[in-house]
């Protein structure tokens, strides 16, 4: 397998998980509605808290749910973890293996809480630390640079969400998540062309708001991990607020803005950015106004709903990162530095 073979891998997986998971992912929530849980702290790192983001959006905004992200280190160096009671204590990590976000869950239990492993290791350390896991089903990732893993974190994100909250059109909604990953893998041919002008990039920024936050930080780790570009992922409102100024004619700003709540925000971004300021745009959107902005447009389908559209925006992202890396000579199975598992303390 290579890091292309999984990404075109995730429509499949994403059906395969949505397929065998529903059930014990709605048991579950019977569960834990059965607790008194006021709130979510949640532990992950590098991709695995990106879909923590994702999470923070989305329990909050279908669930009302606050959710807190955790620190770890309070947890292992500083030994000084805070009082978490009433609280969900969630731990996302592809491999299960980081100790330090074991520590976060063995700690939760400790104090009483409910505690739930997000992980494709349903045999892991994380894993053997919770009350409850939920397995993402993810196969074997062998590239370093995670995908599909990301991916069905989200979906397991969504999953959980839909099932505490018994909304049916949240079900059916998730039901073409997969049919709309496809229609996504088809501009692939596009993208890889695309990519060509930017090989000579050495920075960029990347932009979103909202649920789509989480798209912007993973498709600015993407690059960073394989292209090794500096990529500085933003909210837009938050840009607005000072490293706008770093932004001259021609600088590459790359930026997810589907319909949505926060749309009309990230349009009027882009409009500045184009018409006062000529940046170069990269734009992942289903919205024909902000495409029309962009040097390089990557449409997603009409009908995705705001709160399933990252998990259909990083994977044009994904490609965009990996035709990239191609584009300036590296090797996208082999990036310097990293290791596929890395346990952090």
């Amino acid at each position: 397998m290579t890091l292309l073979s999984e990404i075109f891998e995730q429509p499949e997986r994403i059906k395969d998980l949505l397929g065998s998971q529903r059930k014990q992912i709605e048991q579950l929530a019977a569960k834990l509605r059965a607790h008194d849980i006021h709130y979510v702290f949640l532990a992950a790192r590098g991709t695995s808290d990106n879909a923590g983001r994702y999470a923070n959006y989305l329990l909050g905004a279908a669930n009302g749910l606050p959710l807190a992200l955790a620190t770890p280190s309070l947890f292992t160096y500083y030994k000084k973890p805070p009082v978490l009671k009433n609280a969900l204590v969630v731990g996302i990590s592809q491999s299960g293996k980081s100790p330090d976000i074991v520590s976060v869950l063995e700690e939760g239990k400790r104090q009483g809480c409910v505690t739930l492993s997000i992980t494709n290791a349903s045999e892991s350390p994380l894993a053997q630390a919770s009350d409850f896991v939920i397995d993402i089903q993810a196969g074997a990732e062998k590239a370093v640079a995670a995908t599909k893993t990301y991916t069905t974190e989200l979906m397991a994100v969504a999953m959980l969400s839909a099932a505490l909250s018994g909304n049916s059109k949240s079900w059916a909604e998730l039901s073409k998540v997969s049919a709309w990953m496809k229609q996504v893998l088809k501009q692939d041919a596009l993208i890889k062309e695309a990519v060509q002008r930017y090989r000579y990039i050495d920075q960029t920024v990347v932009l979103g708001r909202g649920y789509n936050y989480s798209t912007a930080f993973e498709w600015a780790l993407k690059l960073k991990e394989l292209t090794y570009i500096i990529a500085e992922p933003y909210s837009s409102a938050d840009f607005a607020h000072g490293p706008i100024a770093m932004v001259e004619p021609g600088y590459p700003v790359f930026a997810v803005a589907p319909k949505g709540k926060v749309f009309n925000s990230m349009l009027d971004m882009l409009q500045r950015l184009r018409s006062d300021i000529q940046a170069e745009l990269v734009v992942i959107s289903n919205d024909k106004r902000a495409l029309a902005l962009a040097q390089v447009p990557i449409a997603i389908p009409n009908d995705v709903p705001e709160w399933l559209t990252p998990l259909v925006n990083i994977l044009p992202a994904q490609l965009f990162a990996h035709h990239l890396t191609v584009a300036k000579g590296y090797n996208t199975e082999q990036p310097r530095s990293i290791r596929k598992v890395t346990e952090t303390k």
